[in-house]
């Protein structure tokens, strides 16, 4: 396949770039900053463009087979979490216009919890989660990946655990943890399993080694329901009606669009 990696530069990015390099694919890079790709496998190529300025992504789309999402607005604020984690997911998939692709999104443990101070302050979770059902809404095949806390987890816990519901809230570790390295095999493996797709899950890791064969696990997760803009057993706390009026508009032209298209 060829992958556009979004977030190739961050420390989640870079990791799928490299391991979607050894399992054969070809890897285009999205980078804000040129300069900033010099520290990606030469085999990659890379694309300049802006995640919040969609003129500028056209090239970094074309003729692409599937994309993975790593990206984010690293404490950025409010306005980072709407113009980078749901604009940046809304910008790319405008910019395929009709074109149907494979892809991966990582959001994050805990993304329905909007009642913590984290996401009162920062409105990062709701975003992330408006992301999450932009992709749904484009119709195409689709694995969303909430990791939990990076490289909290010991030497001795590799075992990949894959949970449903969203229902860890405590907005600590205790959440669960995740190695990057194993959660960039998981983005990455997803974009080739018919067992991922239309799956929405937490990814943690529990003692015990990693798995060889991730379709198995896959495999046991429910499925979105078809059409439906939440992940299957995740709590009906985010009314559609009660969202923000272009929150709402952007959503109905991506189902109208995809349908007609």
């Amino acid at each position: 396949m060829k992958l556009l990696v979004v977030g190739a530069t961050g420390s989640i990015g870079s990791l799928v770039v490299d391991k979607a390099i050894r399992q054969g694919h070809t890897v285009r890079a999205l980078v804000r900053n040129a300069s900033k790709a010099r520290q990606l496998a030469h085999e990659a190529e890379t694309v300049t463009g802006d995640l919040t300025r969609p003129e500028t992504l056209s090239a970094a789309v074309e003729g692409i087979d599937a994309i993975v999402f790593t990206h984010g607005s690293d404490g950025g604020g409010k306005a980072a979490s709407e113009s980078v984690d749901y604009g940046g997911v809304r910008n790319i998939l405008a910019a395929l216009g009709s074109r149907k692709v494979r892809i991966a999104l990582m959001t994050s443990i805990g993304v329905t919890n909007r009642e913590s101070s984290y996401n009162r302050s920062s409105e990062a979770h709701d975003w992330k989660r408006r992301s999450e059902r932009l992709v749904r809404a484009s119709g195409m095949p689709y694995t969303i990946v909430r990791p939990g806390w990076f490289d909290y987890n010991r030497p001795d816990e590799c075992k990949l655990v894959l949970l449903q519901g969203d229902k860890r809230h405590s907005g600590t570790p205790k959440d669960g943890a995740i190695a990057r390295q194993q959660l960039a095999v998981v983005l990455v493996q997803s974009l080739t399993s018919d067992e991922a797709v239309r799956k929405t899950f937490e990814l943690v890791s529990a003692k015990g080694s990693m798995q060889d064969d991730l379709n198995p696990l896959f495999a046991a997760l429910d499925a979105d329901p078809a059409g439906a803009l939440d992940a299957v057993h995740d709590m009906a706390n985010m009314p559609f009606e009660d969202e923000p009026k272009h929150v709402r508009e952007e959503l109905d032209w991506m189902r109208n669009s995809r349908k007609n298209g």
